[in-house]
């Protein structure tokens, strides 16, 4: 195995050249399907930020997305995935004498988190509120163990 220099330019030759080369742009970035992992596009990624915190009899996690509404989201369960998809898109057009102005914006995002089988799926809670859209999983409640016992052989 040989190591390689990684040249990392953020803005590709854009600063450094007068000319932009679109060639060197894509050949010389680390792309992860449609998004960047790095902070060219402002630190943006596909995905969320996401907070999980484990109580003695549960679970809550909290996703951050700001700018959607509860027909935005669709959530899912399935073979022991939380599934949440959410969607918007928004249309504006403004007609004068002498000009139209037309502005449109498209968001969405997708997370699947596996769940642990300590979850009772049919209990999952959802909330969205202030941008945050909250879980609780509430935990199976465990099996309790029984004491050994001594097996009299006859």
């Amino acid at each position: 195995m040989s190591l390689v220099k990684f040249r990392r330019k953020p803005f590709g030759n854009l600063i450094t050249q007068d000319f932009f080369d679109m060639d060197d742009f894509f050949d010389n970035r680390n792309w992860v399907g449609n998004m960047l992992p790095d902070t060219f596009w402002n630190g943006k990624t596909a995905e969320p930020a996401l907070n999980i915190m484990e109580n003695e009899g549960n679970f809550e996690i909290e996703l951050a997305a700001p700018g959607f509404t509860k027909k935005d989201f669709e959530i899912t369960i399935e073979d022991g995935c939380l599934n949440i998809k959410a969607e918007k898109e928004t249309k504006e057009e403004q007609k004068e004498d002498n000009y139209t102005r037309k502005e449109f914006s498209y968001n969405s995002f997708q997370r699947s988190l596996q769940l642990p089988e300590t979850i009772k799926q049919e209990d999952i809670k959802a909330k969205y509120e202030g941008g945050i859209l909250s879980f609780k999983l509430v935990k199976k409640e465990e099996p309790k163990k029984l004491p050994p016992k001594k097996v009299e052989i006859t």
